[in-house]
């Protein structure tokens, strides 16, 4: 009898494999009892019960029983910057608005300074600490967006450090240029001045680069206007990246149906989504990615309409927002609570949230976010005895195993 070609296969665990054609019957988590994953080149060749296992001769590990689902994908974060806003959070907690502080010079603008001051070893060595730390709480994927540098040269260095984080870690790095993320000091008053400057410069020059993944924009009062970032959008697609917005954040300007007229791969924040950007998302495939932290640590009101994405559809992603102001979190799973409690999501939506609809926000749908043959053998081994319990635990060590690329680290 010939053996199956595997080089690695893992059993001792029950999977919630996330298969978006799941055909067991077990409400959407794709549940395999008693399962066997087998690994070649790094992607999943076989998974299934483990009395099913074929022939094989490839070394096997147990991995002490609890549950495997997919590595965790964080699908937004602005993990590389310099210096912190700890003073800034104090601020708010006194009263001050998101907006005040901005108008103030605080905010992105203060980050902007500390940004261009550090050196790529200073950036690498700060945003090493902060991506392990999501690593150690099941994290195997993570975007990383620029947008703190605001002009070529540190544009250019912070997404470079997103590279090496990528390239030194066991951990896949999608990086995004977020170069219209703000106004910087010097182009005060002139927004569309800017704008050129992100259009005709900035994105050519990363684009050829090949430091970005995809293209970003802030479509906000306190940032820019739908015929603003639409230029950016334009820019973008003439150079063949994908787009995703932050949009409807502190109030409704429509970024949302610009972001579905662009086929946009997500659409984030969505606090004053509008139902008719909620129908357009739905029609252009557009990830909702829902930003728990920043809603927490900005202490929102306003919540983003979740009934009716759910209602029309949307797939709906859950992320950290990682960042120095808004969501200085560390914690992808404590952000799936968050979904849980604070947005109404179901444990299902969030773990949903950070595989299957994570990895579509980051144009990964092909390859990551589901234990399945062909896909990514990125898995977490977690010691609990449901899946709902990631939700329920707030913080502590749940992660028993990790692997990346069918390798454990």
């Amino acid at each position: 009898m010939a053996q199956a070609s595997f080089e690695k296969v893992y059993h001792g665990f029950h999977a919630a494999t996330m298969d978006a054609t799941d055909l067991t019957h077990s409400n959407g988590y794709g549940i395999i009892e008693d399962a066997a994953i087998a690994v070649a080149r790094g992607n999943i060749v076989w998974i299934g019960k483990a009395i099913d296992l074929p022939v094989h001769s490839a070394p096997t590990s147990y991995l002490g029983g609890g549950w495997v689902t997919p590595g965790l994908i964080d699908c937004h974060t602005h993990l590389v910057f310099g210096g912190d806003r700890a003073t800034e959070y104090e601020m708010r907690l006194q009263g001050a608005s998101y907006e005040d502080i901005a108008k103030t010079g605080g905010g992105i603008v203060s980050t902007v300074t500390d940004t261009r001051k550090a050196s790529e070893a200073e950036l690498f060595a700060s945003a090493k600490k902060r991506l392990r730390a999501l690593m150690s709480d099941g994290v195997t994927c993570v975007e990383v967006k620029s947008g703190y540098g605001l002009d070529l040269v540190t544009e250019t260095k912070m997404l470079t450090v997103a590279r090496q984080l990528g390239n030194e870690l066991p951990v896949t790095v999608r990086t995004t240029c977020l170069a219209a993320h703000a106004l910087p000091p010097e182009y005060k008053e002139q927004a569309d001045a800017y704008i050129n400057l992100v259009c005709e410069r900035i994105l050519p020059s990363i684009a050829q680069a090949g430091l970005a993944d995809a293209v970003d924009g802030f479509c906000e009062g306190i940032a820019f206007s739908v015929e603003q970032i639409e230029r950016v959008f334009q820019t973008a697609q003439a150079l063949g990246l994908p787009v995703k917005l932050h949009a409807e954040q502190l109030s409704d300007l429509g970024g949302s149906g610009l972001a579905a007229k662009y086929n946009a791969l997500s659409s984030d924040h969505l606090e004053y989504l509008s139902d008719a950007d909620a129908v357009a998302i739905a029609k252009a495939g557009t990830v909702a990615v829902i930003l728990p932290g920043a809603f927490f640590c900005l202490k929102e009101t306003k919540l983003p309409p979740i009934a009716r994405l759910r209602e029309l559809g949307v797939a709906m992603a859950v992320a950290s927002d990682a960042n120095p102001g808004s969501a200085p979190v560390l914690s992808l799973r404590l952000m799936m609570s968050m979904a849980c409690t604070l947005f109404g999501l179901t444990p299902l939506e969030a773990l949903q949230g950070v595989t299957i609809h994570g990895a579509k926000a980051l144009g990964l749908g092909d390859s990551h976010g589901q234990l399945k043959q062909g896909f990514a053998a990125d898995f977490v081994c977690w010691d609990i005895n449901k899946p709902a319990e990631l939700c329920y635990w707030l913080g502590g060590q749940l992660v028993k195993h990790r692997a990346v690329a069918g390798e454990i680290t």
